[in-house]
């Protein structure tokens, strides 16, 4: 079995809520994607993971099997 990179994990955890990885990766990441400071306590709120979702949707996509 193949493992995910820590960027795979990273995505994976932003676009479904569940943590692949350190929690820190995704945290960083979703600021990133957001572009602004996300404190703790806001990931307990479903419009954050709504409009986390919907801003990492690509980068989950990407992440998709592509059959050679």
């Amino acid at each position: 079995m193949t493992k995910l990179t820590k960027e795979q994990a990273t995505v994976i955890g932003a676009f479904t809520g569940v943590c692949c990885g350190p929690f820190s990766d995704v945290h960083g990441y979703a600021e990133k994607k957001l572009g602004r400071p996300i404190m703790t306590h806001e990931f307990a709120a479903k419009d954050l993971w709504a409009e986390l979702k919907e801003a990492c949707r690509d980068d989950f996509v990407a992440l998709a099997y592509t059959p050679t």
